[in-house]
């Protein structure tokens, strides 16, 4: 198995907060808060809008994972869409604080919030096939090779359903990410320095 690496590098905060815009759906045109935190990149709306509209049938009573959540831009515009619960996970306390008082604002009970880097909580599931996701969104740090052990542990440790939809978010560099074999490409873009792509698990 490769050799783990930090989910994210040591953080520089600026003051203040950013917002973002919540695009579809229950609480579409809700603006949210997220930490002026060095790296922290909320998948813009347009690469948003373009994979929502990918997962429209999928995201429906849903049960989605949030991997490198970040500013929970992906996990909030699914919960917004109808999705039936979204578990985010980020390791970043200035991060985790946003996301909770987010969840507190929106008054959603179908969020749920863990404070772990992403290797280590995937690997702490092995053999846990009580839950299982019907989407897994997948945005690790840039150049960090995060995105091939993520994706590794998420099919060997059965947490995907038979007919899986995995979303990643990659540097336009990584032209041939390392994904399982059973993965079949559903669609690809690029937008700016920024590739990302649909799987579908069969």
């Amino acid at each position: 198995m490769a050799r783990r690496r930090p989910q994210r590098p040591p953080q520089k905060i600026s003051s203040g907060n950013q917002q973002l815009r919540i695009i579809g759906g229950e609480w579409r045109g809700r603006k949210l808060s997220f930490p002026a935190v060095e790296g922290l990149r909320p998948t813009p709306d347009r690469v948003r809008e373009t994979l929502f509209n990918w997962l429209s049938t999928y995201i429906p009573s849903g049960r989605c994972l949030d991997l490198f959540s970040g500013s929970g831009a992906l996990g909030f515009e699914a919960l917004s869409r109808g999705a039936s619960h979204v578990t985010m996970i980020d390791n970043s306390a200035v991060v985790i604080r946003q996301l909770r008082q987010n969840i507190q604002d929106l008054k959603t009970q179908r969020a749920e919030l863990i404070t772990s880097s992403a290797t280590d909580w995937l690997e702490q599931r092995s053999g846990d096939l009580e839950v299982q996701f019907d989407v897994v969104f997948l945005d690790p740090p840039f150049h960090q090779d995060l995105s091939a052990i993520c994706c590794q542990l998420l099919e060997q440790n059965g947490l995907l359903t038979a007919n899986a939809m995995i979303y990643l978010e990659t540097e336009k560099e990584l032209t041939d990410p390392l994904v399982p074999d059973n993965w079949v490409l559903h669609r690809e873009k690029t937008a700016g320095q920024v590739t990302y792509r649909l799987y579908r698990r069969t």
